[in-house]
């Protein structure tokens, strides 16, 4: 770039915070304005009575090639889930691990004797691995689509290994047991979970937007925060045809909540709603799946131990999945504290009483534990989440938006333009930035 174009970034979630660094690493004056007190956008992390609450249960996917490009991972301090999980059934009061042997071999004994999943189906699980490990990233999201239950199908897996783990596993990736999500989002994490771990760390999810906001301040990036984007207003000028490329030509006035700021670019990087407010790009999806997920404390001495592994609800999805947070992360409650935390699927969740839905948790504890009692299991929080995800069915990646598609020197950054996912929103981020780069230099 030349002569430090100035670039506003409007949001400070993850792909605003990743492109504001490379925008500034590149030589612009970035500025980022964002409505809330706070970075992160959907992935935040609040302090309660000593307890660590991230924005509903997110994990950090090792494997994804954004996080390893844009993260310092050993900053972060990972506290790493075991492969696998734990399958439950509140019906037969069981539980049952099924893990990777490959990754966990001190699971091997217990996945191999797992009479809830077959031979079969575990040998096409490791087929399947082999699989997606050899395809170059450019097959992913690409080529014919179908839905992650029909892709099961064709490779061959049984009904009852759909139902009893991938359904809830996968219910709590997409937040769609049903899988009628995409195979893209199925091929693409299976393989994240081949290549890498899942894990938080020790000071919550929070802690990911905080080390991208000063990594895009160091670069030279200003952060404002309580002040949020609400209009663009181009200066007539529209994004033309020059040459082999494209460019940018004019600027744009950017309305903040507090002021007026003329800018050689925009990047949008708000939520899909916001953005497509005010970028008027309709293809930006806008429905959303939500996600209900329930926090409590159990002041018990006996830890509730599951190997590091998470508790899938086999037969139910209310709990969907059960998470002994501090079996994995210690640091997420007070001395002598346990914290778990239950996520349910759907809208009934959303507008169900808190003490019911902990009624569930306490039920299936119950039957997947009958050696100790959870009657003192406390929740202490509930995160009723409208928009957690865009929906993702079969075929919607090939109509998402591009970077460039607003009109005028307006850039969008966001899950939305890739898909939804940790992934997405930091890959999303360095695209638009070499967008914006390319336009103005």
């Amino acid at each position: 770039m030349s002569d430090s174009p100035n670039v506003v970034v409007a949001g400070a979630g993850l792909a605003g915070l990743v492109a504001a660094r490379y925008l500034a690493e590149a030589g612009a004056e970035v500025t980022v304005y964002e409505r809330r007190p706070e970075v992160g956008g959907r992935v935040r992390t609040r302090r309660q009575d000593g307890f660590t609450l991230d924005r509903g249960f997110q994990v950090l996917f090792t494997g994804y090639p954004a996080v390893r490009r844009e993260l310092d991972l050993g900053a972060l301090d990972l506290r790493e889930f075991r492969p696998g999980a734990v399958i439950c059934s509140t019906e037969a009061g069981t539980r049952s691990v099924l893990s990777d042997p490959l990754r966990d071999p001190r699971s091997l004994v217990e996945s191999v004797f797992n009479r809830r999943v077959t031979t079969t189906d575990k040998l096409r699980t490791l087929a399947l691995r082999q699989d997606l490990s050899q395809r170059a990233e450019s097959w992913f999201f690409s080529g014919p689509d179908a839905s992650i239950r029909e892709y099961l199908r064709d490779w061959g897996f049984s009904e009852r290994y759909v139902e009893n783990f991938v359904a809830p596993f996968y219910g709590g990736i997409t937040l769609d047991r049903s899988l009628s999500t995409s195979k893209h989002v199925f091929a693409y994490t299976f393989r994240a979970l081949s290549d890498g771990r899942i894990g938080v760390p020790a000071a919550g999810m929070g802690a990911i937007p905080e080390q991208l906001r000063a990594s895009a301040e160091a670069a030279g990036a200003t952060v404002v925060t309580g002040e949020g984007v609400e209009g663009i207003e181009r200066d007539g000028t529209a994004r033309s045809d020059a040459g082999d490329g494209i460019s940018a030509t004019g600027g744009v006035t950017v309305e903040t909540t507090d002021r007026a700021v003329d800018a050689d670019a925009v990047v949008v990087a708000t939520d899909p709603r916001t953005a497509r407010e005010l970028t008027a790009v309709d293809t930006i999806p806008t429905e959303g799946i939500p996600s209900t997920t329930q926090y409590y404390r159990l002041s018990d001495s006996t830890p509730i131990s599951t190997g590091k592994k998470i508790l899938l609800n086999s037969d139910d999805p209310s709990p969907n999945v059960v998470v002994p947070l501090t079996d994995v992360a210690p640091e997420y409650a007070p001395d002598g504290e346990q914290l778990l935390c239950a996520t349910f699927l759907g809208d009934d969740a959303r507008v169900r009483d808190a003490a019911d839905l902990a009624a569930d948790t306490r039920a299936a504890m119950d039957a997947w534990f009958p050696e100790r009692s959870v009657d003192g299991l406390e929740p202490i929080h509930t995160d009723r989440i409208e928009f957690a995800q865009f929906a993702q069915p079969p075929g919607v990646h090939e109509a998402l938006p591009d970077a460039t598609d607003p009109e005028g020197p307006v850039y969008l950054a966001g899950d939305y333009t890739e898909w939804s996912s940790i992934q997405g929103a930091m890959e999303s981020g360095r695209v638009a930035a070499d967008a914006v780069s390319d336009d103005l230099s």
